[in-house]
């Protein structure tokens, strides 16, 4: 069975930082596609950054902002994120698939596995 825990949200001034983590069992997080999504409430669930087996994909406002990395012998996924903006309030998904290759790495229907998300909560 697969699970994603993530851990790490919290209350941040604008331009702080904060750095997440999706713990991932029942699932090699090195082999395939990982991503973080949010959602801020009366919004759609959107991608923010993905990861496959060669290449990262950010969504174009947090571009230079945040960074999606992978502890392979921790079998963890992160987000680290600086800089941020109020905008980025909401709570961040970790999600994953049996893929090796997404065509559009930042659809949440791409991904069969979630997690329970974390909050995070940016004041200006």
């Amino acid at each position: 069975e697969v699970q994603l825990a993530e851990s790490g949200g919290g209350s941040v001034q604008s331009g702080g930082s904060l750095r997440l983590s999706c713990a991932a069992s029942g699932y090699t997080a090195s082999r395939y596609c990982m991503a973080w999504f949010r959602q801020a409430p009366g919004k759609e669930r959107e991608g923010v950054a993905a990861f496959d087996a060669d290449s990262t994909t950010y969504k174009s406002t947090v571009k230079g902002r945040f960074t999606i990395s992978r502890d392979n012998a921790k079998n963890t996924l992160y987000l680290q994120m600086k800089n941020l903006k109020p905008e980025d309030s909401g709570m961040y998904y970790c999600a994953a698939a049996h893929l090796f290759y997404i065509p559009t790495p930042l659809a949440a229907d791409s991904y069969s596995y979630w997690g329970q998300g974390t909050q995070v909560t940016v004041s200006s």
